[in-house]
């Protein structure tokens, strides 16, 4: 059986463990050569440990491939761009890049201090950019490439998660203008909501979290996943659509995001407005105050209602 990536170079951020350590694999399976970026810290993004980086680069020698570590932070530029010159130092090129890297740091909003807020926007958002920017620089020059971003369904809402949730969503921002700026070098750009249990997303917090929520009644973000399907969704399901997505095949996949998670894929319809409401000129209060109960506001419902004081 070919391998679909013979030849091909490419960058995982994050590869340390979890959803990170499952792409890196499975893009070594399928002929790549493969640099593991992970600082090695905890789920805070607390500490360093070249680790991990290094077990999955054994791991991925022993299968047979090629790989090398980087612990350079992501939350830096000069990081980033350490982790694709990491790439062209030992492998001449790059071909791929899938940004993963990622901490949390949660806390109710009213809580949330400063320096929680930028850190896990300096991972997450800032570490998309300060990767993509220079393997851009590379994409542009030999007119290819195959950048995926890793969003997340919090990025639709989730409580104690607005750092998390707002840096999520930009990615799927960044992600289609990237595909729109890169896309006459030949070069995708797509994200994922990936669904998995892992260390980030099965910790003691988030599972009372999730029981808290179905006790109030409350609709599960991403859809009608419970945490018992999240326990059965391993990292290493996320990877296939990954892999995919860098194929030859899925050139015509670009400014995209899809749910992945177990045996379900889905493709969002972003970002398409539903339904409108026109009028020559502009609405009064008195107007929106008829119509809006009868148009666009029909059917709804809070999801988060208010609670009683206890």
């Amino acid at each position: 059986m070919p391998k679909r990536l013979e030849g091909k170079v490419a960058v995982v951020t994050g590869a340390g463990r979890g959803i990170g350590w499952g792409e890196a694999l499975a893009l070594a399976a399928e002929g790549a050569k493969v640099v593991v970026n992970d600082v090695g810290g905890a789920g805070d993004g607390t500490g360093a440990s070249a680790t991990p980086a290094e077990e999955v680069v054994q791991e991925i020698k022993k299968l047979g491939g090629e790989a090398v570590a980087s612990y350079d932070s992501v939350a830096t530029p000069e990081g980033g761009e350490s982790v694709i010159k990491t790439a062209i130092d030992n492998f001449g090129r790059i071909d791929i890049l899938v940004n993963n890297a990622g901490i949390l740091r949660d806390r109710m909003i009213f809580n949330m201090s400063e320096e929680e807020w930028d850190l896990v926007m300096k991972v997450h958002l800032y570490g998309h950019f300060h990767c993509t920017k220079p393997a851009c620089v590379y994409f542009r020059q030999q007119r290819s490439g195959r950048i995926i971003n890793t969003s997340s369904t919090a990025g639709l809402g989730n409580m104690g998660q607005a750092n998390y949730s707002a840096a999520k969503e930009g990615i799927v921002g960044f992600t289609r203008t990237v595909a729109r700026d890169m896309g006459r070098y030949g070069v995708t750009c797509n994200a994922i909501r990936p669904n998995a249990g892992t260390r980030l997303t099965l910790t003691p917090e988030l599972k009372a979290a999730w029981e808290k929520a179905k006790a109030e009644g409350l609709r599960p973000v991403g859809g009608s996943i419970t945490l018992d399907d999240l326990e059965e969704m391993t990292p290493e399901m996320i990877a296939p659509l990954v892999v995919y997505l860098c194929t030859d095949e899925a050139a015509n996949i670009n400014g995209c995001t899809f749910w992945v998670g177990g045996g379900r894929i889905g493709i969002y319809a972003e970002p398409e407005v539903r339904s409108w409401i026109n009028k020559d000129g502009t609405w009064t209060l008195d107007e929106l105050l008829k119509i809006m109960p009868v148009t666009l506001a029909k059917g709804l419902v809070n999801p988060y209602p208010s609670h009683p004081p206890k």
